[in-house]
């Protein structure tokens, strides 16, 4: 990636993190910005949300984010309409990483569990 990509995509994720928080807040879910990879011709944004909603329909969540995908790119045009001639066309990408490394976390721990209660029975 080139710099000015970089730096799109910085610009893209603090703008749009604070577009969806301030769009979520009230319903109690929690969405990230995770990482936004800008194309090389600018055209494209692809944004990874993480979403973290408990008791609620994360799914859901993603989907009314889709579609309410054209009036969160006019709020962002709004914001950086000084920075580029033309606003990136945004692709929301569903970022499971912290649900991965959640999931991951629980195995190790589980491991650990075993040795231990391995270890115990070996020294009696």
């Amino acid at each position: 990636m080139s710099i000015r990509t970089e730096r799109l995509g910085a610009v893209i994720q603090r703008d749009l993190g604070k577009i969806i928080q301030k769009s979520y807040q009230a319903s109690g879910s929690f969405i990230t910005v995770t990482k936004v990879e800008v194309t090389p011709d600018l055209l494209i944004a692809k944004v990874h949300l993480s979403v973290y909603a408990p008791g609620k329909d994360e799914d859901a969540i993603f989907e009314h984010l889709q579609e309410q995908k054209v009036n969160i790119r006019k709020t962002l045009a709004e914001k950086i309409r000084h920075q580029v001639r033309r606003i990136p066309e945004l692709h929301f990408i569903n970022d499971q990483t912290a649900e991965y490394v959640e999931k991951m976390e629980g195995l190790f721990q589980k491991i650990r569990r075993e040795r231990e209660e391995r270890h115990g029975d070996a020294e009696e």
